[in-house]
Order: C-alpha cells, then structure tokens, then sequence
C-alpha cells in the first residue's frame, strides 16, 4: 500500500497549530499559497496581518543548509535591501520544528511580476542584483551546495534514463546531452568565474515589485555560483532585446559592483543546465501528489520529444557568439 506523503498531514489545523507554538494566536484562516517544493500558507493573526508560514520539504535541506540561506537574507536585510527575511522569535531563532517538520515565518510582501520590456525597470533591478552580490561576495556558504555541472547536468540526465524517458527516445536523448554536457564542460573551460552566494532562482516570479522598488522572494535554492546566473534569467525576446535588456541591467548593477563581462558567456550553458534540472526535478517529485495535478502534460511522450528538441537548439545555442555589452 503507498504510503501518503509527509505533507498530507498538514492539514489546517495543523498549520494553525505550528504557527501558534511560536507563541501567535491565529484566527483560523488558512490560505494554501502556490508551492511545489515546500509548502506555503497565508496565516490570520489575531489583531495583526496575516504572516506566511514556509514547511520546508523534509529531508532536502539540511537545518544548517536552512538556517544559511535564513541568515543571507538577514545580511540582505541589514544592508538595506528589499527582501523578506523569516521572523525571529525572542530567542533570536527564525527555523522551528514542529511534527518532523521545519518551519519559518515570513511577514506578507505584496507586489506583481516586473516588467522586463521597462527599462526603469531592468536598471533598478540592476541595482538590487548589485547590491545583493556585494553582499553575498564578503563571505561564502559552508554548508549550502554550488551550481555546478554534476549536480544539474549529469546527475539530471542519470535520474531520467532511469525510467522516466520512454525508451524509443533514449538514444536519442542520451547521444545529444552527451553532446550538450560536452559543450557546457568546454565553457566552463575557458575561464573560472568567481564564485558568490547567489539568489540562485532569479527569474520574474520570485520578484514582486511594488513602490517603484523590486523585492526579491524566495531564496529557497540560494547556493554558490558565478553572479550571471541571477542575470541571465531577466533576459528574453531576440538578441537585440537581450542585449538592450543586458545593457540596462548592467549599468544599474555597476552603480554598486563590478559586474565582469567574460560570465557572458556561461548564459547558454546556464540556460541548457536549468532546462535538464527542470525536467529531473520533476520526475524526482512525481511522488508528490501535488505534482501531477499541477503539471498533467509532464512525463508524456510528446513532452519528452519536446524536451529533446528545446535540447538540441540548446546545443545549437552553444556554437553561437555570447552576448556581449554595447
């Protein structure tokens, strides 16, 4: 008989009773937020808004791995960045357990998606990147894990010709991420980057802007990587657009750090490395009931074939020139 998923015993009453161990009193309203990899809930507090409460995923992280990515927005914070930085109880502690879970409370950041075609926009968020990697160039994670080829790369490819690529596909698939891991090595090759704590999962989503200012949400995947990878994922349209875009980004970033032009060239690598963890990240979590109810079209033929065509213009994409600043 298949055993429920830990995250079935969150019911509502569960959820008030956590967030009321930390000392709140709720008023039983418990909204489920949109999240796959944790679970996040909107909590009523008697007399006081509402506070978002975060269960993370049992056994993804560790608590130390947690408690860096805690104190990193904590840093961000203090440095005068927007950010939403868990709440810490009196004793100074911001990760409680609570029936085999580990949970934080955040208070509630509104705000809508930025708008990529602004240009105000793209330089002010800029700005936040730039100050967001100054602080996380003066001291390194030791506990939480790098972006690195292994991990998103090849550990992905390993897990989906497990059972998950259906076998009429698998020569193909695995001759051309052969191909594509080889291109992705040979980037990496041509120059080391600095490494630096990142936000690590910079795309639209996870920026809520509000009073002409970009807050930065969800620092979940925070981990060590070159200072592109939180750039590159603002960009889109053709490559005149990326380059306006690029230039735009850049010019508000450099008002407070360096931004070195060779990590241009890590963008298509970075790029085809999320696509492959993307797709193994969801096969890892089929599991989880929640996830074939909000992605139905995953794990189907014509997705797989899909998969493999978005992989080979990847390929193609490597052989292009990077883009470069104006």
């Amino acid at each position: 008989m298949t055993q429920p998923h830990p995250f079935a015993r969150l019911t509502p009453d569960a959820v008030m009773d956590a967030v009321e161990s930390t000392g709140r009193l709720t008023d039983a309203r418990v909204f489920a937020l949109n999240s796959y990899e944790n679970r996040v809930y909107q909590v009523g507090i008697e007399g006081e808004q509402p506070l978002i409460a975060k269960f993370y995923r049992p056994d993804r992280w560790s608590r130390e791995q947690i408690l860096e990515e805690h104190q990193f927005t904590q840093e961000l914070a203090e440095a005068g960045l927007s950010v939403v930085p868990p709440l810490a109880d009196a004793a100074g502690l911001t990760l409680h357990p609570f029936d085999g879970f580990e949970f934080a409370l955040f208070r509630r950041q509104g705000g809508h998606a930025p708008e990529l075609e602004n240009f105000d926009h793209l330089q002010a968020l800029g700005r936040a990147l730039g100050r967001l990697h100054t602080v996380g160039a003066a001291r390194a994670f030791n506990a939480r894990p790098a972006l690195d080829i292994q991990s998103y790369g090849y550990d992905a490819v390993a897990l989906l010709t497990e059972g998950f690529m259906p076998k009429s596909l698998l020569p193909a698939y695995t001759s051309l991420c052969r191909d594509l891991l080889a291109g992705i090595e040979a980037t990496f090759a041509n120059f080391t980057p600095r490494q630096i704590r990142l936000h690590g999962d910079c795309h639209p989503g996870n920026i809520l802007w509000r009073d002409d200012t970009p807050h930065l949400v969800d620092f979940d995947d925070a981990r060590t990587g070159p200072a592109v990878q939180d750039i590159w994922m603002l960009l889109s349209g053709d490559r005149q657009q990326q380059l306006a875009q690029l230039s735009e980004i850049v010019e508000g970033y450099e008002l407070f750090g360096e931004f070195d032009p060779r990590e241009l060239q890590f963008i298509e690598a970075l790029r085809s490395l999320r696509i492959m963890h993307y797709s193994a990240w969801l096969a890892k979590r089929w599991h989880d009931p929640a996830f074939p109810m909000a992605f139905p079209w995953f794990n189907s033929e014509r997705y797989w074939a899909e998969h493999i065509l978005e992989l080979r213009e990847q390929l193609a994409a490597l052989q292009e020139e990077p883009l470069r600043l104006f």
